[in-house]
């Protein structure tokens, strides 16, 4: 049975979301970190803290077939809610559909501005005020669900994306956590 307080976090690398994710638990309990990659070092971060783990590397394995594995070890689990922090693999729609409105993500932008990649670098070049990120549902459709929350930061003179991308990270490892915790309250 699923539990919307149980929590998988899904990484593809380091997963510093994840970190601040786990570390910042309040209402939840982080159930299992996954990865479409099993050299993720966050995985290894996960594992010293005792926290169950599964990988499947995902390169040449069909989209629907590695969710529907997945999908199998969250529910072993009894996971409730999902949360991806830098997972880098668009979810197959059986998947979105199996965990509708039980899926967060957390994206470097304020939504529905820059969805996709390089949002630091196109709010640079549009010359906005501000940057920065919004926790939202996933759906379908790319970084176009509800959004839950945002934090913006400041853009300052002589910001390059990286500087911008640095700022923003610490915003999300303070919203993202904060989220978490009232969606699975609901």
């Amino acid at each position: 049975m699923r539990d919307p307080r149980r929590v998988a976090i899904l990484i593809s690398g380091r997963g510093s979301n994840m970190r601040a994710l786990v570390e910042k638990a309040a209402g939840y309990e982080v159930a299992l970190v996954a990865s479409n990659r099993p050299q993720a070092a966050g995985l290894d971060w996960a594992r010293e803290r005792g926290l169950p783990t599964w990988a499947w590397d995902s390169k040449g394995v069909d989209k629907e077939e590695f969710d529907r594995t997945l999908s199998a070890a969250l529910e072993e689990h009894r996971v409730g809610t999902i949360a991806l922090a830098g997972f880098m693999r668009i979810l197959s729609p059986w998947f979105i559909g199996q965990w509708r409105g039980r899926i967060l993500n957390i994206h470097p932008s304020l939504l529905p501005k820059y969805r996709g990649l390089d949002t630091h670098a196109r709010a640079l070049e549009a010359g906005d005020a501000a940057g920065g990120c919004s926790v939202h549902i996933v759906t379908e459709e790319l970084d176009a669900g509800e959004v839950l929350r945002q934090s913006e930061v400041p853009i300052e003179p002589g910001d390059t994306a990286m500087m911008l991308e640095q700022r923003v990270l610490m915003a999300e490892h303070e919203l993202y956590p904060r989220i978490l915790s009232e969606f699975v309250k609901r």
